[in-house]
């Protein structure tokens, strides 16, 4: 090989290197636990059928949580721009399911993001690819967060919890996170199963939160009985479709759920579900979607 082309390989290898590390780079915004006075927050988790998305809001501050299926992109984006929804601080799939991130590249492109998370899992799908070229595409920041980062939403911090290591599925390596405001704490988990919440105790985490997005849709493979009593929660929320194909929620994490005296709430049977905190009470209310 040329001098000329030894050079000019270098530098196109150069360049590869860099637009991959430079799309997946490691988190550059810590922000340390603070006291804080309790904002105004609402958590709206979205009736998106068999799927998940969770729109959080906090003093003008605006967060979303997966985005549906690949049919509930446009349907997650006219629901954030019906609650004002103009910008997005942070946008987080938690794992590469087409459940989850199916509609993120519309609200990607549809809003201007400042940080867009995922973890570090790659899944060989179209719908995973269309998410990646989206953030190319909008010239949008993508980490993977590190679990220990905390994070500001307006007057509320939320916290990653999870992923703690590197899992050979996508489910175990969904992100998890804590989210607190005032004395109000809120638990979301994606799909995590029982390896992913055994590492979470493990590591020691204070994962105690009074609302609990149930992982995995009710799944028999999460919410096991030492991750429910480390949680402790007094509600948990399901979201899951009417009469889906894979059973959830199972009887059995139903049954552990009453007997850790958790209230339920299910997208299936109560449509959009939207708890409000101002730091001290959490009430709630449902949008039965017609």
């Amino acid at each position: 090989m040329s001098k000329r082309r030894r050079i000019r390989f270098s530098a196109l290898l150069f360049l590869a290197v860099f637009c991959v590390y430079g799309l997946f780079t490691k988190p550059e915004i810590s922000v340390e636990p603070v006291k804080m006075e309790p904002g105004s927050l609402q958590v709206h988790y979205i009736d998106v059928g068999q799927g998940d998305a969770t729109l959080i809001t906090c003093d003008g501050h605006h967060m979303l949580i997966d985005a549906g299926g690949n049919d509930k992109g446009t349907y997650v984006q006219d629901y954030l721009q019906k609650q004002g929804v103009e910008h997005l601080d942070y946008a987080i799939g938690t794992h590469p399911d087409a459940d989850h991130i199916g509609g993120l590249d519309v609200i990607l492109y549809k809003f201007d993001t400042d940080l867009v998370m995922m973890p570090e899992y790659e899944k060989d799908t179209r719908t995973y690819d269309d998410v990646i070229q989206t953030v190319k595409n909008r010239v949008q920041k993508m980490i993977v967060p590190e679990a220990g980062r905390n994070y500001k939403l307006g007057s509320a911090v939320f916290t990653v919890v999870a992923p703690n290591k590197k899992y050979g599925d996508g489910n175990n390596n969904s992100i998890v996170l804590l989210l607190q405001n005032g004395r109000n704490r809120f638990l979301f988990t994606g799909d995590a199963e029982e390896e992913s919440e055994k590492d979470i105790l493990t590591a020691g985490w204070d994962i105690s939160a009074d609302v609990y997005k149930v992982g995995h849709h009710g799944s028999a493979g999460s919410s096991s009985e030492a991750f429910l009593e480390a949680v402790g929660a007094s509600y948990g929320i399901i979201s899951v479709g009417s009469e889906n194909s894979y059973g959830h929620p199972s009887d059995e994490t139903l049954q552990r759920l009453r007997d850790n005296g958790i209230q339920i709430f299910r997208t299936d049977e109560q449509g959009t579900i939207i708890a409000a905190s101002d730091g001290e009470r959490i009430t709630w209310k449902v949008q039965r979607n017609k």
